[in-house]
């Protein structure tokens, strides 16, 4: 019988720009979250998979918490407490160079409250000298703090020899173990389909977000651009495993402000390139926009199927909702048959009809048709309109798959309006719908 090895959580909590960002990008190795020189940039949970001494644990970035300030910071630090509830160990980081602040000793209380085990670290202490300041850390009640670097990794592999020693791994692998593989949640490296929520700031992205997996995973604002970093969650549905990921909004590059939210894009961006599956959420009260179209046409780009979700669907009178729907077909028609889905993801409305979409249009991702059948359809199509000029396609076999990839091989190169009559005709013959595919083609010799 396969033993069962705990994967522990570390999460990392302090008030707001301590460089908890930056040490969670040190430790998983790569510049994963957004990291800038003021407050307030980290708004959501950012998890990720780290190992040290062949050890794996996940580790947790959070926001600066802050429970007394604004609604936005409210809403932050309730993300920053659920994420100390699952925690294994909790890592508080303070700052060094700033030394011990009103801030520093409320986070304390609230930690010394919780029960979770704490471990106490001194960023910025970048130098001998500033080492010494930690001391003053020490009223905190939290036992002696370790001095750490996150931006120029001093002492980094000591503090996490440190940190591996207080989690709980469960029971010790042995000889017999060698050969059997743990049992762990999956993840998107497994094959997990991705579905990506993308659309413009404000939309109701993140809102859509948690009702799909079912808690308050992403902070939720009615001010644009609260969602910085893509936030994925791993959501075990009916049919299956899916992951989840909330973007940030999108806007033009030419009203992007600051670093971060041009980070932001950049990831929200990545997200899409890496999705199975994207979501484009139009805020039906304002109906479709050129941001909206310009997103679709990146999506489609990509290669990834699309699903189109009217959000705010219950705002609208029945004209209203009649002029959004052939704004739809009027401004996205290079998406052909792509769903649209027509929901209020505030109240929750409509939104059990996505499943069934999404896991319709999976399977269509994943498909592969026989080799038989997919000649069949090419021979027919032909037959009923033949290229001319004596092109024709001699033999067709599907070579991939995300997005269903076929290859024809030629005699001569064929026209282009004809490579789209083909296209159709595999999309019409085989029920692909919405779903992207991808001709190659192949002259006889090559």
């Amino acid at each position: 019988m396969t033993k069962q090895h705990r994967v522990p959580t570390v999460v990392i909590v302090g008030r707001p720009n301590v460089g908890k960002s930056t040490w969670f990008n040190r430790v998983i190795g790569e510049q994963a979250a957004i990291v800038e020189d003021r407050p307030g940039v980290t708004r959501d949970r950012f998890t990720r998979r780290a190992s040290w001494l062949g050890r794996d644990f996940d580790i947790v970035d959070t926001g600066g918490w802050l429970p007394s300030g604004s609604d936005l910071d409210e809403k932050v630090s309730r993300q920053v407490e659920e994420a100390v509830r699952s925690a294994d160990l909790v890592m508080f980081m303070v700052d060094a160079s700033v030394g011990l602040t009103d801030a520093d000793e409320a986070v304390a209380d609230w930690l010394r409250r919780t029960k979770v085990p704490v471990i106490l670290a001194a960023n910025k202490s970048d130098n001998d000298r500033r080492e010494l300041e930690r001391w003053s850390f020490m009223s905190l009640g939290l036992g002696e703090p370790y001095p750490v670097s996150a931006l120029h990794g001093r002492r980094s592999g000591d503090f996490l020899d440190l940190v591996v020693e207080r989690l709980d791994f469960g029971p010790e692998a042995t000889d017999d173990d060698e050969d059997e593989t743990p049992a762990e949640k999956p993840s998107a490296a497994d094959g997990v389909p991705r579905v990506a929520l993308v659309g413009r700031p404000n939309v109701g992205k993140s809102t859509l977000f948690n009702r799909l997996v079912g808690e308050e995973r992403s902070v939720v604002h009615d001010m644009p651009g609260t969602t910085r970093d893509a936030i994925d969650t791993l959501v075990e549905t009916e049919d299956g495993p899916l992951v989840f990921i909330d973007t940030a909004g999108m806007r033009k590059r030419s009203r992007i402000d600051d670093s971060a939210e041009y980070f932001s894009l950049v990831r929200a961006l990545r997200a899409i390139d890496e999705a199975d599956i994207a979501m484009l959420v139009i805020d039906a009260t304002v109906s479709v926009t050129s941001q909206d179209q310009r997103l679709a046409e990146r999506i489609d780009a990509a290669g990834c199927p699309i699903l189109v979700v009217l959000n705010k669907w219950e705002l609208l009178e029945s004209e209203e909702r009649r002029k959004v729907e052939a704004d739809i077909s009027r401004l996205l028609y290079f998406l052909a048959d792509a769903p649209v889905l027509k929901i209020s993801a505030l109240t929750g409305k409509g939104v059990h009809k996505m499943r069934p979409v999404l896991q319709d249009t999976i399977e269509q991702y994943h498909r592969r048709v026989p080799t038989r059948d997919v000649n069949r359809i090419i021979a027919e199509a032909q037959q009923k309109q033949p290229a001319g000029g004596g092109a024709r396609v001699l033999f067709a076999v599907q070579g991939a798959i995300d997005p269903p990839t076929f290859t024809l091989f030629v005699n001569r190169e064929l026209p282009a309006p004809y490579v789209r009559y083909l296209e159709r005709a595999i999309r019409e013959g085989f029920s692909f719908g919405s779903v992207p595919l991808k001709l190659r083609m192949r002259r006889k010799g090559d």
